[in-house]
């Protein structure tokens, strides 16, 4: 059994506009040790299926099933979930300056998540632990820092101390959303670097989010592409990478900047994502793609088996067989190509 396998989940809102369908029939596992990384633009549920499994989106509707350790979240009282929080499950959030409390200082902070945990421990304890912690996080003079607030720590430095906090009780399980955001890339660099050495050393699982898929190449085990609150494709990070069926899938490598000038233009998705109150019918993708066919615009695709691989799925109508695939892609590729030639 894994780790936490979330099974069929749907979150509504009911707004005065209509019902805001943010996540329909999300599906996925994460194995103790491994990274999963959630993938997809703004506003495709990333942050929402998981806020959702830690009981922190109040007035939705849900549906499903989340287990973690054999346990459902989703069914979990306000009491049962606290104890989860935190000792079996951290989370980083995007935004550390707004996680952080500004009032007080951030050793405190740590100190007072190990404590609210930890009964037994004393507070000399648990600031000793605390300084241990930004440490190993990669804070310097941390028997000092820990008396800075927040607004003292730069943005990298306000993250790791997040990490740190999210770390304090060895948990199980770590969620980071979008935890790389604002930083630039050597600060990038090194707290994903912070986040790898700390799953070396106590075996946590990982769920990212992000819409960074140079992270993903970089940390993920296992990849989830999500659009308009479904799963668009599911696989390995090489097969995500290295032969990806899912036109969305596509349409997101091919609008990032390639390495050595192998591409001259980048070749961004045309349109927007759809609204998650009216989606359009049958496949969410398909007024964007540029292999849509009658079928696409009828009906919704199941997530289908990819090349004979059970862990590779789409949720296509294209060939599921990765050759045929790839020449179509090479055909539709170069006729784009063609067309700003003849104009």
């Amino acid at each position: 059994m894994a780790l936490l396998e979330v099974s069929d989940l749907h979150v509504s809102f009911p707004t005065s506009d209509g019902v805001v369908e943010a996540v329909r029939g999300l599906s996925f596992t994460v194995d103790t040790g491994k990274t999963l990384g959630i993938v997809g633009e703004s506003g495709s549920g990333k942050s929402v299926s998981t806020q959702t499994i830690m009981g922190l989106t109040r007035g939705a509707r849900i549906s499903g099933q989340a287990l973690f350790e054999g346990n459902d979240l989703l069914t979990m009282t306000p009491k049962q979930l606290r104890a989860v929080r935190g000792a079996k499950v951290g989370m980083i959030f995007q935004d550390p300056l707004s996680s952080l409390h500004p009032y007080y200082r951030v050793g405190w902070q740590i100190v007072e998540m190990i404590r609210n945990h930890q009964h037994g421990i004393s507070k000399a304890k648990a600031k000793q632990r605390a300084v241990e912690l930004l440490r190993l996080v990669g804070i310097p003079q941390p028997d000092r820092r820990i008396d800075d607030f927040p607004h003292q720590f730069s943005g990298g430095m306000r993250q790791r101390a997040m990490i740190a906090m999210a770390m304090s009780l060895n948990p199980a399980l770590l969620i980071a959303d979008e935890p790389t955001t604002a930083l630039d890339v050597t600060v990038q660099a090194q707290v994903l670097q912070v986040m790898r050495r700390l799953q070396e050393e106590f075996g946590t699982a990982i769920v990212l989010i992000t819409h960074d898929l140079g992270v993903v190449a970089d940390v993920a085990d296992d990849v989830v592409v999500m659009y308009a609150g479904a799963a668009m494709e599911k696989a390995d990070r090489y097969e995500t990478f290295g032969a990806s069926h899912h036109p969305y899938t596509e349409g997101l490598l091919q609008s990032l900047p390639a390495y050595g000038g192998a591409r001259e233009r980048l070749r961004p998705i045309p349109g927007q994502p759809p609204s998650l109150i009216n989606l359009p019918r049958g496949c969410p993708f398909q007024p964007r793609c540029p292999y849509a066919m009658d079928k696409c615009r009828k009906e919704m695709p199941p997530l289908f088996e990819v090349g004979g691989n059970p862990a590779h799925t789409s949720a296509c109508w294209l060939t599921r067989d990765l050759a045929e695939r790839a020449a179509l892609r090479a055909r539709v590729a170069g006729e784009a190509a063609a067309i700003p030639a003849q104009a």
